[in-house]
């Protein structure tokens, strides 16, 4: 059963190396001609190797006519894929440029400098490499080097209005405010017994008085006496850290039991006055 197998691989590979025929170029010729239409120059291009550079003015033309036949029967045929590539060996630049061939394998191009296609590369003093190229399904891709060719050098492309946004931009520079320079020590003092001294005076006056508050520790008082000084410690911490926002929601959950409890102080102070309590 194998050898069977291998044989029937072995016809398939043969019958497939047959069906793939090459494809040659028949007459190919090409024609230089100048704005006014007089023929400058006129020549067959060889079929084996590189015929000598062309060179084409600002406003000639290039004709190049050519027929794709299969090798070995010199029919006509149409590849699936045809276009010349020009190219630039220094600088790496290339340019494709489809050519339409009919169905009998016949193809003309033309390359008028006055107006060049879009896919030229840029050009300088170099020659371009001009080569074309078949592609085939049913036959052996080919690509024939056909000539060097000179072309007026490229002039500069007018810039792009967007250009200057994909240029790089100069290093930003950030100019930042120097470190805020503290006082000394022995002025932060005087200015912190300042701001102290108002107290100094207050439990100065309250002790020389004698004022005596017995039932500011009662647990009915109490709590509102507490919830006062944290009030105090709320914007104490507020000038050290907090901002604004969080100074007043926390100071809205501290005014809900401050109330109930100054209402609570409020009447347990009247019933110790009025001797109730």
């Amino acid at each position: 059963m194998i050898p069977r197998i291998t044989f029937h691989l072995s016809w398939l590979l043969i019958v497939a190396c047959v069906h793939a025929a090459s494809l040659s170029l028949q007459s190919p010729r090409f024609t230089i001609t100048s704005s006014d239409a007089t023929q400058l120059l006129s020549d067959i291009l060889p079929p084996i190797k590189k015929s000598e550079p062309l060179t084409l003015g600002p406003s000639d033309t290039l004709k190049l006519t050519f027929q794709v036949t299969e090798n070995g029967e010199g029919k006509g045929v149409q590849p699936h894929q045809t276009f010349l590539r020009f190219y630039d060996s220094v600088s790496g630049e290339e340019g494709i440029q489809p050519v339409r061939v009919t169905p009998g394998g016949k193809a003309k191009f033309e390359l008028n400098m006055a107006r060049p296609p879009a896919s030229l590369p840029p050009t300088a003093d170099r020659p371009l490499a001009v080569s074309l190229v078949l592609g085939s399904f049913v036959h052996d891709p080919a690509k024939y080097d056909l000539f060097d060719l000179y072309v007026p050098a490229s002039s500069t492309p007018a810039p792009h209005p967007g250009e200057a946004s994909f240029h790089a931009l100069p290093t930003i520079a950030h100019a930042f405010r120097p470190d805020q320079k503290l006082p000394p020590k022995f002025v932060s003092a005087v200015f912190a017994a300042l701001v102290l001294s108002p107290w100094a005076v207050l439990l100065g006056l309250w002790g020389k008085m004698g004022v005596s508050a017995p039932h500011l520790v009662s647990p009915r008082i109490f709590p509102f006496t507490a919830l006062l000084g944290a009030f105090e410690v709320l914007i104490f911490w507020y000038w050290v850290d907090l901002k604004l926002g969080q100074v007043l929601l926390y100071g809205s959950i501290l005014a809900i039991p401050t109330i109930f409890a100054g209402k609570t102080a409020l009447v347990t102070t009247g019933e110790w006055r009025a001797g109730r309590y």
